[in-house]
């Protein structure tokens, strides 16, 4: 049986897939694992009655498992991967940091008002690591029909 999923359309195209983030992590998710699923795209402009009694926040993904509406893509990641869980899309635990300090170190770097504060330096070598780390894991992934090298 398919699992129902609500996402975010386009603005503008309701029959277009919108552009959350969210919404395309858990797609992803269920077509990496092959779990069929019905889409209903949800025109934000103007959020349909039958989607607001399911998601009274109006939040997206949105999806249902057995009679319960789940709004969180975390969660809804989690459930999946506990249900379906071939193929893993787990991180494993060592890997789980990996990354992690781009994000305050390009803020640092974007604040800074002297070029000699080393945080270019820094934020060089944490995409540097990065790098690195993906190097390392290089695969081939299918998704939508297509091989990607990753």
């Amino acid at each position: 049986m398919a699992l129902e999923i609500c996402v975010k359309a386009a603005a503008g195209v309701p029959d277009v897939l919108g552009d959350c983030p969210f919404c395309q992590r858990v797609l992803l998710t269920l077509e990496e694992k092959k779990v069929p699923y019905k889409l209903h795209l949800v025109n934000f402009s103007d959020k349909p009655q039958w989607f607001l009694e399911k998601s009274p926040e109006g939040k997206v993904p949105l999806v249902k498992f057995d009679d319960k509406w789940v709004a969180d893509s975390d969660v809804i990641v989690g459930i999946l991967e506990e249900k379906y869980p071939e193929p893993s899309l787990k991180t494993p635990p060592e890997f789980a940091s990996v990354g992690s300090k781009i994000f305050g170190t390009f803020i640092t770097f974007l604040k800074s008002k002297d070029a000699n504060d080393g945080s270019e330096q820094a934020l060089l070598d944490e995409l540097k690591a990065l790098d690195e780390h993906l190097k390392g894991q290089a695969r081939s992934i299918h998704c939508w029909g297509k091989d990607y090298c990753c």
